[in-house]
């Protein structure tokens, strides 16, 4: 698992001359931001997905300010946020708001690309939203924390097993090339 996300994260140094990112100045030069561990990559995706569903102005600069005080990884929060982009925010926003309106206890309205573009409506909507938002945030951080969790040990149980395996077949393979070598050998008589 870590090597395949080593593979698909962008260099620390692309990022370290993001010009986004510049803001965090030498802090981007921590090394515990950059490591990749079960630790790490757990946080990481928690605070990228707690952060995808916090407003979309700022959610990189948040979740890179969140990933640096926590001592996750940066890469992998940073680019956990861009699951909100400008195709998915719609359905994951009215998600959203249909949690809180039910939270609320309030009558959801429908999902009509007109009344969402009026910002007087948005004011009507905007504390189920708001109430959605947290709680959908809490939700997923906390699943791809435990997920990522859950994955990491059993790919190392995985791991070990196959290396046990290996060592067993390795073991086998010398043990019985080494009885058929006494088997050939003549014996030899002891003298006194």
């Amino acid at each position: 698992m870590k090597k395949w996300l080593k593979n698909k994260l962008p260099h620390p140094q692309q990022l370290k001359e993001n010009r986004h990112l510049s803001v965090f100045g030498k802090l981007l030069h921590e090394p515990n931001i950059w490591h990749i561990n079960r630790r790490s990559a757990a946080g990481a995706f928690a605070v990228g997905l707690f952060m995808m569903y916090m407003p979309p102005v700022g959610q990189m600069l948040m979740a890179a300010a969140a990933a640096i005080a926590l001592r996750v990884n940066l890469p992998i929060s940073v680019a956990l946020v861009w699951i909100s982009n400008p195709v998915t925010i719609p359905p994951m926003f009215y998600f959203a708001y249909l949690v809180g309106a039910w939270m609320i206890g309030s009558p959801p309205l429908e999902f009509r690309l007109d009344f969402w573009m009026d910002l007087h409506n948005w004011l009507a909507v905007l504390r189920p939203l708001a109430l959605g938002m947290l709680v959908c945030a809490i939700a997923c951080s906390a699943t791809g924390y435990f997920s990522v969790q859950a994955l990491w040990r059993w790919n190392l149980r995985r791991e070990i097993r196959r290396r046990k395996e290996r060592y067993r077949s390795m073991a086998a393979a010398t043990s019985s090339s080494v009885s058929e070598t006494e088997l050939n050998r003549p014996s030899a008589r002891r003298q006194v």
